[in-house]
């Protein structure tokens, strides 16, 4: 999309980028102000680590987590997770996203990242043809231990 701004994540977005998640986590657990702003504030001290965001027409529409690991192995090349990919129910098929995730392969290529993962648990076919489109393939087992239950797959995103 043409006038799609992505930027690392800055105080005054916080806000804004709690209001997005609901379009991911409806009935998610809420946090208090001062907790985002302190959890927001470790985020920020993460080194090559941000969240970015996406804004159109003045409003903000699109955000993912990429964590940059550092790693002891693959030449000391860190590697990549993208996590809480979340798109605004309104801009939703539009590119909005594929140009969000190209973002945030361009920034961990730029760490010098080896690869870049990601997880969802949505089961919906079209979530899976999203993150194809985005360059990603299905090619490794993943596993978890949840202490939160996962959320519904009406809510899978």
């Amino acid at each position: 999309m043409a006038d799609l701004c992505i930027s690392s994540a800055r105080d005054e977005d916080l806000a804004d980028l709690l209001s997005l998640y609901r379009h991911l986590v409806a009935d998610d657990m809420p946090i208090t102000t001062d907790q985002a702003r302190a959890i927001f504030k470790q985020f920020q001290s993460m080194g090559d680590s941000t969240i970015l965001v996406g804004r159109t027409s003045g409003q903000l529409v699109c955000s993912c987590v990429l964590v940059i690991v550092p790693n002891l192995t693959r030449g000391g090349a860190p590697y990549g997770l993208i996590e809480n990919v979340v798109t605004h129910s309104n801009w939703r098929n539009k590119g909005i996203g594929q140009d969000l995730i190209a973002n945030a392969l361009k920034h961990a290529w730029a760490k010098n990242c080896y690869k870049v993962m990601l997880l969802t648990g949505s089961k919906k076919p079209e979530t899976h043809a999203f993150y194809e489109k985005c360059g990603f393939e299905q090619s490794k087992t993943g596993f978890q231990v949840r202490k939160i239950a996962a959320r519904s797959e009406s809510q899978s995103g």
